[in-house]
């Protein structure tokens, strides 16, 4: 007697696709069955909803969802660039490109959707993309580099994505919307009016209303400009077609499999086609209730009940009658969500709004007439929003006014994680309720966020949920008598800021006294940790002058607390060998301090760069080498630009009115004086500033943890701003300001964030999560409501007076300068590890060497590969 194995063939390995061999394996399904996936790109499934990430410094290996050794250890057969083309459901025959063929028992269909590009003559010119791949991103950027000028067609959530990435690629930027509004499906007229001015605020241009008409070319087929539908014209060098997506399904059309009138195989409540050996998930399909929906949450819903129902053979409950399309996402770096009934169709409903134009924030909540809340809109502060829509259908346990307003002007409300029942979704792209969050900690003995997650897989999607679920996981462990440590580290049960207010009333000017007399009983006497040392190190710089300490971070004990990259006043890079970064205030440089640059950087070999930051960075040095560098660099009249310190690093600056014709305030005068001032200042984490002469905004002082923006009045002045991985668009503080308020503020402001802030926490996340938000900062900084101005305008006037230049300081010490050596025992040597090689008449590392020898793979037949 035979048996044969099941045989289940994926088409298509994008983030559902990977959901549905997770949920196959989390079944048994894998350990019974072949499973084959054949994937059409030449990587395994991504991250396509971080896709943006990569233009801020996200490689495509780690926007990988594929976790390490996942396919061998389930026996899954994987074919990446190696597409199905062609589907026999008579022979139950897959075909691939490759010419494999494939018999299933089992097929699910997981093709995605494809980017809709509007029939515009052009557009097939030079220089047109969709965004929707890696490649496409990858082609982007490269074309880009000869690009000036960008046109971004559409207006949505992936239109703004793109929008973002031009932006960040240095191109001007337009947006072509035919639609009234941006985000046409998820926000109102209000909240699109909100979005647009802060977009236009970031120097982006809207067009709304209009569709494009025409793609220009030149002689050469590429893109020149775009003519749009009012018969206005838009110079570009390159377009992006963001216009929405369509259903991926030719194949099962060609299979004879039924679709949608508007696309999406047709499938039932088990994701089943009308073969019954086929399924259909994700955006390729048309739901029970008609639906295609586009966004990955409902895509992981009907991947898990594909699964259940191939696993118990069609005997299961589970089913996919349709799915919550809340989403909330940062565009530009500025939040905005919906939820619900979010344009207020709902019978008798009535809408209660909080606008404020200044700051660039809109609120509105649809409530049924018997108080339910229905849906809502958030633009600029999305805060709410993990706790709003799981009370969706619900009755909030406030008011809808107190709900809307910002906090620190609502009175204290019973709205939080506790409020909302078990049954409601805190995460929205796995599906976990707080009832399951709670059963994790309390029957399950997860201690924290983390095992929480691994648990129930909440806060592995978007991210969205994180912050309430760090609540619920807290306030569960303290229900249940678990003490919720908030101690810095297993040295201190105190926090941060509970250390910084100890070093400051006691005077406590070394690290040994902190630990001893403030430290865990276990931890008094002992040497500490890697988290508190440089920590404590930091606290005690930047309140040196007040407390009478050394704020030299090489001077005594200090230097014992430094983690590597202060320990030598350079950054370490990754062959072993540091960057060397002079400051340039303000962007502002003599030739002569370029020639100086430049001969230096000739005479020891050193990689040079202009960097985002306004200034050039030397990269290739020896540690050994860095006095000598140092040497001639500070006998030019440079200073240390703290590239390797958590301090500030930059303060961008365009040319102002001082040359440009649209500039009203002189910018850079402005930006150096603010650099000067600030130098040195060690905080929580690195800061980073910029001031642009006009509303034009071109040195992107919206996206700094501290921007200023001239006026016709003054200065507007913006906080909590920051680029990377998460963007986040700044919030407005104050506005038309005279120079000295604008100083002024901006003391307070640092630090009050020095003051405050968790250890390596920016301004962007602190300003987040500090109690009452901008509101709460803004009573502190501007209005004075804690009575503590004087005194942090007297802390930062001693910094600025005893501002020392680390590298000036350490070259006039033959003590300091004996710690610049590859190694102790041997302090002439070099390190011989650290090489380069030539490129593009520089140098750059020669990593070969750290790759090791490639070893010999003896195979089970003993031939060898390598």
């Amino acid at each position: 007697m035979s048996t044969t194995t099941e045989t289940i063939v994926l088409i298509g390995h994008g983030m559902v696709g990977q959901r549905f061999l997770e949920e196959l394996a989390d079944r048994g399904v894998t350990a019974r069955a072949r499973v084959v996936v054949l994937c059409e790109e030449p990587r395994p499934a991504y991250d396509r909803v971080h896709l943006t990430s990569y233009f801020s410094g996200t490689s495509p290996e780690e926007l990988s969802m594929l976790p390490a050794g996942f396919a061998e250890r389930h026996g899954i057969d994987l074919y990446v660039d190696d597409p199905a083309v062609a589907v026999d459901r008579a022979a139950r025959v897959v075909t691939a490109r490759s010419g494999r063929t494939f018999r299933y028992d089992t097929l699910v269909l997981a093709t995605g959707s494809a980017p809709f590009v509007p029939p515009v003559p052009g557009r097939d010119s030079t220089g047109c993309f969709v965004y929707r791949t890696v490649e496409d991103v990858l082609a982007i950027e490269a074309y880009a580099k000869d690009a000036a000028t960008g046109v971004v067609v559409g207006g949505g959530l992936l239109g703004l994505e793109a929008a973002g990435a031009l932006r960040g690629l240095g191109l001007a930027t337009h947006i072509v919307e035919f639609n009234p509004r941006l985000m046409a499906l998820q926000v109102d007229e209000g909240g699109g009016t909100a979005l647009r001015r802060t977009v236009e605020n970031m120097g982006l241009v809207v067009h709304t209303g209009v569709g494009g008409q025409e793609i220009t070319a030149g002689d050469d087929g590429a893109v020149t400009g775009m003519v749009l539908s009012d018969g206005s014209t838009v110079a570009a060098d390159l377009v992006i077609f963001s216009a929405g997506v369509r259903p991926r399904d030719q194949l099962a059309r060609e299979a004879g499999l039924a679709t949608g009138e508007r696309g999406g195989v047709v499938v039932d409540e088990r994701c089943r086609t009308e073969d019954p050996a086929v399924y259909a998930i994700g955006e390729c399909a048309r739901a029970a209730d008609g639906m295609v929906y586009g966004l990955v949450a409902p895509g992981y819903e009907m991947a898990a009940a594909a699964a259940d129902a191939i696993a118990t053979a069609g005997d299961t409950r589970a089913a996919f009658r349709g799915a919550d399309t809340s989403t909330k996402l940062k565009l530009l770096g500025v939040d905005v969500a919906s939820f619900g009934d979010a344009h207020g169709r709902s019978a008798g409903c009535l809408d209660v709004v909080y606008s404020d134009s200044r700051s660039g924030v809109y609120k509105k909540l649809v409530i049924g007439q018997d108080g339910t809340l229905l849906g809502g809109v958030l633009v600029g502060d999305a805060d709410a929003y993990g706790l709003l829509r799981p009370l969706t259908g619900s009755v909030p346990p406030a008011a809808p006014e107190q709900l809307v307003l910002p906090a620190g002007l609502a009175p204290p409300t019973a709205l939080g994680p506790s409020a909302l029942p078990d049954d409601a979704v805190v995460c929205n792209c796995h599906n976990v309720a707080k009832g399951a969050i709670r059963a994790a900690v309390t029957e399950q003995g997860c201690t924290g966020v983390p095992e929480v997650k691994r648990c129930t897989k909440a806060g592995t999607g978007c991210g969205s949920c994180l912050k309430v679920l760090g609540q619920l996981v807290d306030d569960e462990l303290a229900a249940g008598g678990v003490a919720v440590d908030t101690g810095l580290c297993g040295c201190f049960a105190h926090t941060r800021q509970e250390l910084y207010e100890i070093v400051l009333a006691l005077r406590v000017t070394s690290y040994r006294r902190l630990l001893d007399e403030h430290g865990r009983p276990e931890a008094r006497g002992g040497d500490g940790c890697e988290t508190c040392k440089p920590a404590v190190a930091s606290i005690i710089a930047s309140l040196a002058p007040a407390i009478g300490a050394d704020g030299y971070v090489l001077g005594g004990e200090q230097a014992a607390l430094q983690d590597t990259n202060d320990h030598f006043l350079a950054n370490l890079q990754r062959n072993g060998s540091y960057s060397v970064v002079p400051r340039v205030p303000g962007g502002e440089i003599s030739p002569e301090k370029l020639i100086v640059i430049g001969e230096v950087a000739r005479d020891f070999g050193l990689y040079t760069k202009i960097t985002g930051g306004q200034r050039i960075d030397l990269f290739g040095a020896r540690v050994d080498q860095l006095p000598a560098i140092w040497t001639r660099l500070v006998e030019a009249g440079f200073e240390s630009g703290h590239a390797y310190g958590k301090a500030l690093r930059t303060v961008k600056s365009c040319v102002g009115s001082t040359w440009c014709r649209y500039g009203v305030q002189d910018s850079v005068r402005m930006a150096i004086d603010l650099e000067l001032r600030y130098r040195g200042l060690r905080s929580p984490h690195k800061l980073k500033s910029a001031v642009s002469g006009c509303a034009r905004e071109c040195a992107e002082a919206m996206g700094k943890d501290f921007g200023v923006i001239a006026t016709a009045n003054g200065w507007n002045l913006y906080v909590g701003g920051n680029g990377g991985a998460t963007p986040r668009h700044a919030d407005l503080l104050a506005q038309d300001l005279s120079d000295a308020e604008l100083v002024r503020l901006i003391d307070r402001f640092l630090m009050f964030y020095i003051r405050t802030a968790d250890r390596l926490e920016r301004t962007s996340v602190w300003l987040e999560r500090i109690e009452g938000g901008l509101a709460h900062v803004r009573d502190v900084v501007v209005h004075d409501s804690l009575g503590i101005c004087d005194e942090l305008e007297t802390l930062m006037a001693a910094h600025v007076a005893n501002y020392r230049d680390e590298w000036a300081e350490t070259l006039g010490d033959p003590e300091k300068l004996r710690r610049f050596v590859s190694f102790v025992n041997a302090p002439g040597a070099p390190d011989p590890t650290v090489r380069f090689v030539a490129e593009r008449e520089q140098v750059k590392p020669d990593l070969t060497i750290l790759a090791g020898p490639v070893l010999p793979v003896r195979t089970l037949e003993g031939s060898s590969a390598s």
